[in-house]
């Protein structure tokens, strides 16, 4: 077995953490491999001079591993989707950040969860995405997003005009900042703070949520995730902002954008107790009262 470290070089993921990953898999005879640039920052940062093998691209990583821990918060969840790509490896993520819905083992947790995963205590939580289907290629081969797609006027200047069609079936004139289509993953994240719904991840469903609406009466909508949606956008501007996850690119206005499931799920390690309904109360800190 082969167990693949993927963390930002920031200092919240301190050495200590790369070190009880490193001595415990030592003493489970599993190998190791951590993301270069990571481990660079270890080196200079924090003189850590533990000797360890190392990869630097998705296809070094998919050859080599078995597992994948994902060591920071949610954005470092989303890195590491691009990463392991379409390839199935199983990823646990290990929270060193702040709120972490995808990052849902606790730091503190960390020796046990390692305990969990070579023992294979765990189930798949096979998260769908979405994909983007765009004649441009503005990103390249990682069209797809974990969390949502969005599209978002160029600056500050006036709103934009998003035509949606359903199956070819027109929706809705979006006349708003912005237009978020979001998977269930992503409905705790830029969803959720524009009014969207929580939805369970397995509900199989896209969220609609426009950015700031000019008609308030317009509200977010949730649609199977088996149609195909397509998004018209016109306005003031030559260009507008697109977004899947943390990516960013520009788009001409006369574009035609469409967007459907992906044929392909990005495996979360479930760990043994583990639950999204423990998670959102934890997180979102349901029924604790904190009156004196």
């Amino acid at each position: 077995m082969t167990v693949a470290v993927y963390a930002r070089s920031t200092n919240d993921n301190v050495p200590q953490y790369l070190e009880l990953i490193n001595n415990t898999l030592i003493q489970e005879n599993v190998k190791l491999v951590v993301y270069l640039p990571y481990l660079e920052f270890l080196k200079t940062q924090f003189s850590f001079s533990t000797p360890i093998n190392t990869y630097t691209t998705s296809e070094e990583l998919i050859s080599k591993a078995d597992y994948v821990i994902s060591l920071g918060g949610d954005g470092t969840m989303l890195e590491t989707l691009d990463l392991v790509r379409n390839s199935g490896i199983p990823v646990l993520g290990v929270n060193t950040g702040r709120l972490g819905f995808l990052a849902s083992v606790n730091k503190n947790d960390l020796q046990k969860a390692l305990q969990l995963l070579i023992k294979e205590k765990f189930t798949l939580d096979k998260r769908e995405l979405i994909e983007l289907k765009d004649g441009s290629k503005c990103f390249g081969e990682i069209n797809y997003a974990l969390n949502e797609f969005t599209i978002h006027k160029k600056d500050s200047g006036a709103m934009i005009n998003i035509e949606v069609y359903v199956d070819g079936v027109f929706l809705n004139s979006y006349f708003a900042d912005g237009l978020i289509v979001s998977t269930t993953t992503g409905s705790t994240a830029y969803s959720l703070s524009c009014g969207g719904p929580i939805m369970v991840p397995d509900s199989e469903n896209f969220i609609l949520t426009p950015i700031a609406p000019h008609n308030l009466n317009v509200r977010p909508i949730v649609i199977s995730n088996n149609k195909t949606i397509e998004l018209k956008v016109s306005g003031r501007s030559d260009f507008y902002n697109l977004s899947l996850d943390s990516k960013s690119a520009k788009i001409k206005a006369d574009s035609v954008i469409k967007l459907k499931k992906a044929d392909f799920r990005f495996n979360l390690v479930n760990l043994e107790g583990q639950h999204f309904f423990t998670t959102l109360r934890n997180k979102l800190m349901w029924g604790i009262d904190k009156r004196q």
